[in-house]
């Protein structure tokens, strides 16, 4: 049983506080060294009883078969009862209850033939078994009495009585928890038939009464595991434990008193920290085998039965401006899982993305079972448009999955769908993080508010140093969810939360597990935290927030090849090295950019950007500080440029690099056709090709007066790199018809 919320804290004081005043000067704690072993502390022989596990359970819940699932692994007779009968025993998660548990006790016991069992009774949406029953009994054995009751933190649930408890020792917990008790069947027989109690009266408190009772405590021998050593109550007591790694199991350490408890009690306020504990006990996870818990149970997918399918709903969300939109509906649109499987549900928020989701929906939409959109014109706030898409599914009677998708959510292996299917839980999402960061999308623990608060694994899960299906209080932005659990959503039952902290606290509070797996890694978050829609191109702005996205998108597939060793960076003229660089689509956004800003200079030597107000060499162009991206060209040519640089000339190293003349030169007929020869003020200069040479234009290029080499031949992407001054003196070709664009970048000045 627990205390309430709001008295909590003040039992724990007035507890601790009598406990402090009672002991005398010759009460020590006793002594129990740290043992792994499942044989110390006792040469108590159990091989002549017979122990039986019961437990009440009137619904099969997570927490149930999280039970059931730790007395398998340890070899458990169980037996269950109450299965399928209504609950009467009142709401025991915020009030007193459960006399219903005593009575179905009572029933059970009264058909037991064999009166010298021993019984372990225990709850079970809220407990663990870590040891096996021979253990179990061994310490119950030694410990000299005919039944014995754990015992908690807590005097719930009536505080006055706790003065009249006997003493204990320091560490020790003194109050009676009805959570879990252990005794022989005759003396169980007659306690539970002590009085009359009525289906929604308090089980603990018809234990309390009898064992302050001294007279019925000594008839029945009924003794308190203060000490922890069979069963652990963690309400008040998360701090008295750790877990401890042996091999292929994991065992709980109460470190106050040096002893391995057998049953694990998440009691109270607990139970999101047994949530915790439930990841590794029961040979859940442990360091020699890793996850156990994941190979059982696993679905088959056979990816050569597509007909075998089931259906599935996807609702992709776009929420709020989000960068490299269409890459993450690419992505989508790549995943395997056969689309007449599946029906599709979009819900755009954000008016920019408008022509993105119309355009995706006109193109792809024939591939799919059923599209549907839910647009800004609709005016369905977030947690309305969730909800719709869980009905979607639901509506459907071939529906077996749900799959929310978040537009920031980028699932970069294409069989995703049926990989988190294989896993089988009713609610999965896969670990994403954000690149190179802390920020994934889940939280391990939960502080006093409800909000985030790190678990002491979660380093150690997001880096992959443990691998595994973790039960967590909240995930977000992408999760799959078995259909059998869909009527249970909602998004809105907590008005004042966004909606995925609404749907992840309505599932706890009704005692749905939420896992989260790191079995595989299935891809990765984008930050859409700085993203202006205010720019031309936004995306371009993303190199800092989103620089893995960034390269994807930007740089030229073929550059990397040339940072390799041996590999050798062309030259069309001598030092000047040519090689890709930039996609297309850099350059057309690069274009688009100087184009929308539309403030080109004069071409005339009077410049009244530059701090002299002359341009000895002045092209029509725009300078990078005009549009608000030098410092991001500055990153470009430290991350891609300067690679290339230190290794076709040996011995130079300047970084980062500096420049502050970066513009785009724009070359036609008609404004500004050549440039005259002339040095650059730069040690090196960098000149991408932003359109083709025979496409989008005819002549341009670039000639080496020195070496009478010319490069006009350039191709859309790709950059020559060379001396600025002394050797290269160069001009600018004439372009004699349409528009030449060039991006140039005087280095290190």
């Amino acid at each position: 049983m627990a205390a309430s919320v709001g008295t909590a804290r003040l039992l724990v004081a007035i507890a601790s506080f009598i406990a402090i005043l009672r002991l005398s000067s010759g009460d020590e704690p006793h002594s129990a060294p740290f043992c792994a072993s499942e044989k110390c502390g006792s040469s108590h022989s159990d091989s002549s009883h017979k122990l039986l596990l019961v437990t009440v359970a009137t619904q099969e819940t997570d927490g149930f078969r999280r039970f059931q699932r730790s007395a398998e692994i340890y070899g458990y007779e169980l037996k269950v009862l109450g299965a399928g009968e209504a609950w009467r025993g009142g709401d025991v998660a915020r009030f007193s209850g459960g006399g219903q548990k005593v009575n179905l006790l009572k029933q059970f016991l009264d058909s037991t033939k064999d009166a010298n069992a021993i019984v372990l009774f225990t709850d079970s949406y809220d407990v663990v078994m870590t040891q096996p029953p021979s253990d179990v009994v061994r310490k119950f054995l030694a410990r000299g009495h005919r039944v014995l009751f754990g015992a908690e933190s807590f005097c719930w649930p009536d505080i006055g009585v706790a003065v009249d408890y006997p003493a204990v020792g320091l560490g020790e917990k003194p109050y009676l928890n009805s959570g879990g008790f252990i005794g022989h069947v005759s003396e169980l027989r007659e306690i539970v038939a002590h009085a009359a109690l009525q289906d929604n009266d308090d089980d603990q408190r018809y234990y309390t009464k009898i064992f302050l009772n001294e007279h019925l405590r000594t008839k029945w021998r009924i003794g308190l595991d203060t000490r922890s050593e069979i069963f652990q109550n963690l309400n008040g007591a998360v701090e008295d434990v750790e877990l401890k790694f042996y091999g292929d199991d994991t065992v709980l350490h109460n470190h106050i008193t040096g002893t391995l408890p057998a049953v694990v009690h998440g009691n109270g306020e607990a139970k999101l920290f047994l949530h915790h504990l439930g990841n590794y006990l029961a040979k859940w996870w442990s360091e020699h085998d890793g996850c156990r818990a994941c190979r059982e149970n696993a679905k088959v997918v056979d990816p050569s039965d597509e007909a075998s399918y089931p259906d599935i709903v996807v609702g992709y969300f776009v929420e709020h401006p989000t960068p490299f939109l269409e890459d993450g509906l690419d992505l989508l649109l790549n995943l395997t899982y056969p689309k007449k499987k599946m029906t599709l549900l979009v819900h755009n928020a954000v008016e920019y993305h408008r022509g993105h989701i119309a355009d995706f929906i006109a193109r792809h939409s024939a591939l799919y079972k059923e599209v549907k959109a839910i647009g800004p014109e609709d005016d369905a706030n977030e947690a309305e448009a969730r909800e719709a898409a869980v009905q979607e599914c639901l509506a459907m009677a071939d529906c077996a999955y749900y799959l929310s998708l978040d537009a920031t959510a980028r699932l970069t292996v294409n069989t995703s769908i049926e990989l988190l299917i294989q896993q089988n839980r009713p609610f999965l999402a896969p670990m994403l993080l954000r690149p190179n960061t802390m920020w994934s999308n889940f939280w391990g623990s939960l502080n006093k508010e409800g909000f985030y608060a790190r678990s002491e694994d979660y380093m150690d899960i997001i880096h992959g140093r443990r691998i595994g299906v973790w039960n967590v209080p909240h995930v977000t932005e992408t999760y799959l969810i078995q259909r059998h659990l869909l009527p249970n959503i909602s998004y809105s039952r907590h008005g004042a939360l966004d909606p995925d902290m609404a749907l992840t606290r309505h599932l706890r509070e009704q005692g749905f597990f939420i896992y989260v797996s790191n079995l595989i890694i299935l891809g990765h978050l984008i930050t859409p935290d700085y993203y202006n829609t205010s720019f031309a191109e936004p995306d371009m702005y993303e190199i800092f927030t989103n620089p893995e996205e960034w390269k994807q998108a930007y740089i030229h597939p073929d550059y990397f090849q040339y940072l390799k060793e041996g590999v050798e960076v062309p030259q069309p003229c001598p030092d000047v090295y040519w090689f890709p660089i930039a996609t297309t689509r850099f350059c057309r956004h690069l274009v688009n950019m100087m184009e929308a800003h539309g403030q080109w200079s004069s071409g005339k030597n009077e410049d009244p950007r530059l701090a002299t107000g002359y341009e000895n060499v002045p092209t029509v162009d725009i300078h990078m500080n005009q549009v608000s991206w030098e410092q991001h060209w500055l990153k470009f040519v430290k991350e891609y440029i300067y690679p290339i640089v230190v290794k076709v000339f040996p011995g130079y190293s300047h970084d980062p690099p500096h420049s502050i003349m970066n513009f785009v030169v724009r070359y036609n007929p008609s404004e500004q056709d050549r440039l005259r020869p002339h040095h650059d003020s730069s040690t090196y200069t960098v000149n991408i090709a932003l359109n083709s040479a025979g496409k989008d234009y005819e002549g341009g290029g670039c000639r080496f007066v020195r070496y009478n080499c010319s490069v006009t031949d350039t191709k859309q992407g790709w950059t020559f790199v060379h001396p600025g001054r002394l050797t290269h003196y160069h001009e600018g070709l004439p372009t004699t018809q349409g528009t030449r664009y060039i991006m140039i970048s005087f280095v290190d000045p």
